[in-house]
């Protein structure tokens, strides 16, 4: 079994049925595995994407972490589509208040997380004298941000 290999099933072992979630230390698990961080690195960014189903959220430093979270199933499927199909690179604020709609008549998020999410993708926030691509490409990438965080909890809004 390459080194590869044995990283992730370590790591999915650990993520059981019941445990959605873990925290790890980059460090450590390369000393228990006796290679370079850059190995631990390499198999979180190809194999626990959110296109396999999981979000990866670290720090670096001495204090730093992995938590590695795995989302249930039919929120992944909605939410990957929704980040590869729907926003890409660059997402315009008409685009955005359609998603953010869809979103919420899917029930994947509450009244409430719309109405946040609306305000931070709105015109008004980008009222920067910067050409309209870097908006879109910021607006892109905060409103990819909202969606790894609806998926991380894997929740659904409640009545």
């Amino acid at each position: 079994m390459r080194l590869s290999d044995a990283i992730e099933q370590f790591i999915k072992t650990m993520l059981t049925q019941d445990e959605q979630e873990i925290e790890l230390k980059r460090n450590e698990l390369a000393q228990y595995f006796n290679c370079a961080p850059s190995q631990i690195n390499y198999v979180l960014a190809t194999r626990f994407t959110p296109d396999h189903g999981y979000i990866i959220e670290s720090r670096r430093g001495g204090g730093g972490y992995i938590r590695i979270f795995r989302m249930e199933q039919d929120t992944c499927e909605q939410l990957i589509y929704l980040l590869h199909e729907r926003v890409g690179d660059t997402i315009s604020a008409l685009e955005s208040e359609h998603l953010i709609t869809q979103l919420k008549e899917r029930d994947l998020v509450s009244d409430d997380e719309a109405a946040i999410m609306r305000a931070a993708v709105s015109e008004t926030c980008f009222t920067l004298p910067v050409p309209a691509a870097l908006k879109d490409a910021l607006r892109a990438r905060i409103l990819k941000s909202m969606l790894l965080e609806v998926a991380r909890k894997g929740k659904t809004s409640e009545p």
